[in-house]
């Protein structure tokens, strides 16, 4: 019998997480973070249930740390669910009993590549990669853009720590236009 055991990689294709500096700035590679959507169906009213499970759902524009769990706003009603992998590997067991039928719950983590981005200067870094004001915005906020024709999500933790998400399979692309903008840069 053939022997079918896999091994996980990474979304840059490597054993362990890439982390890289370049002057002020360190680019990391994140994998220990388990995500799903969230899509509240028609009719239904899922606010109470967050909060009693301590799951924030923060208005458009915006990304919230609870207890366990993050969130940042994807579209009217719908958030994507952060949580550690370590303990929410299969998030969405997590998250059904929670929400029941109130909610369609969509298994996330393979699907994006994260990439934190950390130091001072982040504005003038991100300037270059995307049409999203970091310095206008500021901490806690969220929001789709365009980085390398790449539809990516672009997360204000901090002033200095910006994580951006993008498709896996456009991983290898995003992280090239990270470390060549913060090499222009600094």
């Amino acid at each position: 019998m053939a022997d079918l055991s896999l091994k996980p990689i990474t979304p840059l294709g490597n054993d362990l997480p890439v982390r890289i500096s370049i002057g002020p700035v360190t680019i990391s590679e994140v994998v220990d973070t388990a995500l799903a959507s969230l899509a509240q169906r028609m009719g239904q009213d899922i606010t109470a249930a967050a909060k009693g499970a301590g799951i924030p759902l923060p208005p458009a524009g915006r990304w919230e740390q609870g207890a366990t769990c993050a969130a940042f706003w994807l579209s009217p009603e719908m958030w994507m669910i952060e949580a550690p992998f370590a303990s929410h590997e299969d998030i969405v067991a997590h998250l059904k009993p929670v929400f029941g039928e109130a909610a369609s719950i969509t298994e996330q983590t393979d699907a994006w590549a994260r990439f934190d981005v950390t130091g001072a200067s982040l504005p003038r870094l991100f300037e270059l990669l995307c049409n999203y004001d970091i310095a206008r915005h500021g901490a806690g906020s969220a929001s789709r853009t365009m980085m390398e024709h790449l539809g990516c999500y672009v997360v204000i933790r901090a002033a200095d720590h910006i994580s951006v998400l993008g498709p896996r399979s456009s991983a290898q692309s995003l992280f090239h236009a990270l470390e060549t903008a913060a090499h222009s840069v600094f």
